[in-house]
């Protein structure tokens, strides 16, 4: 189970105040690199940036710094789908040649 929504997280609360702020201000930065131990919701958090970044609601979005998970691009980043989304695992992409396949895969988008 992953939490779909920022009120769902738990124990980064101040984290998700930032993101969300941010969202709601549509300041959200170009890229944001996730680190940390295992279990500490680096992958949830960043596929909840990704949403309300992409959010086809913006309104929604504006207004509860919330992604709707409604609408298409919401679907597809649940489902792993999304075009604008590349989601790297760097413990199994650490390699030159996985970063010059990322670095092909991000040029030809």
């Amino acid at each position: 189970y992953r939490p779909q929504s920022f009120k769902e997280v738990i124990g980064q609360e101040s984290l998700v105040s930032i993101f969300q702020n941010a969202a709601k201000q549509n300041k959200l930065a170009h890229a944001y690199l996730f680190y940390g131990p295992r279990g500490t919701g680096k992958t949830t958090t960043a596929r909840l940036v990704a949403k309300v970044a992409n959010c086809q609601k913006e309104k929604e979005v504006a207004k509860t710094g919330e992604p709707c998970n409604k609408c298409s691009t919401c679907k597809d980043i649940t489902s792993g789908r999304a075009m604008d989304v590349i989601e790297i695992d760097a413990a199994s992409n650490r390699g030159i040649d996985e970063i010059r396949n990322l670095k092909e895969t991000i040029r030809l988008s």
